[in-house]
């Protein structure tokens, strides 16, 4: 009986030091109540982006030519545009779009940048060079200007301006993803766990991913409000979303001709885009502190 017992705990898989598996990820992040706040503040922010054209009081492009560029009202909250349109209507069309944009370009990022950094870092050699170099081409240029250069090769439109924003934050998740890698293939636990006859996927997905999600989640927090930021811009040079889609960048566009005379076309603006960057800041904050 000692005997058996003895073979089943020289079998028995050492336990990662850390976050060892998904269900004390999920619990370290339950446990810390900015991050939760943080992550209750999107949830709430992507339910209004959601049900946000359905509570719209106006169309997006329902016009009223005998209210053109009229302030502020009862019936009107945000003021019209210079076509007569309830500006903040078309701000609540143009939540979902902001949040497909930043979300879906964050997912593409760090999804394939994740990939590629921890397969260089747990490979090494001849792998993490060659990946590296092209890592190191993507950092030579500014994220804003290679999406423009991308969107201007493509074509202006939504599915290409994810397509630049994800190219542009490719690398950082690479880096990121790579240090943390090399840093927990280095622990004893990973010699132990491939002594055991562990593949290479299992190592990756059940002791190694885990373990670097932190510094991911802050930057993934950090990219979400960075690629907003670089949607509006490039849907406010023209290359975005096209009129008349009510893209947050492409109103301000529109917008910017009355700011002197008419300046609640863009001053609203600042309210959406505050509300969802606090939330964004205070999960990542709450990362950092933890």
């Amino acid at each position: 009986m000692s005997q058996q017992l003895a073979n089943q705990a020289a079998t028995k898989p050492p336990e990662s030091p850390g976050m060892k598996s998904w269900k004390e990820f999920m619990g370290r992040l339950l446990s810390n109540k900015s991050a939760v706040t943080g992550g209750i503040l999107i949830i709430l922010l992507a339910i209004l982006a959601i049900v946000g054209p359905f509570v719209a009081p106006f169309g997006i492009n329902e016009q009223n030519f005998a209210a053109k560029l009229q302030g502020p009202s009862a019936e009107y909250w945000f003021g019209t545009d210079n076509f007569g349109r309830d500006v903040f209507s078309r701000i609540l069309h143009g939540m979902h779009l902001t949040f497909i944009i930043g979300f879906a370009s964050v997912a593409i990022a760090g999804t394939i940048g994740t990939t590629i950094g921890i397969i260089s870092g747990y490979y090494g050699g001849k792998t993490d060079s060659f990946i590296m170099r092209i890592i190191d081409v993507l950092l030579a240029f500014p994220g804003i200007i290679l999406a423009l250069a991308i969107v201007a090769t493509l074509g202006p439109g939504l599915p290409n301006v994810i397509i630049a924003i994800s190219i542009g934050s490719i690398p950082v998740f690479a880096r990121i993803a790579r240090g943390s890698t090399l840093s927990v293939k280095k622990l004893e636990y990973i010699d132990a766990v491939k002594a055991l006859g562990a593949s290479d996927a299992r190592i990756i997905f059940k002791h190694v991913l885990p373990n670097t999600m932190s510094p991911l989640i802050v930057q993934t927090t950090l990219s979400i409000a960075t690629g907003v930021l670089a949607a509006a811009g490039l849907s406010f040079l023209g290359l975005g979303a096209p009129s008349p889609t009510p893209e947050w960048g492409a109103m301000l566009n529109e917008g910017k001709n009355f700011m002197f005379n008419a300046g609640h076309l863009t001053m609203p603006l600042v309210l959406p885009s505050l509300s969802l960057y606090l939330p964004l800041i205070f999960l990542a904050t709450a990362y950092v502190t933890h």
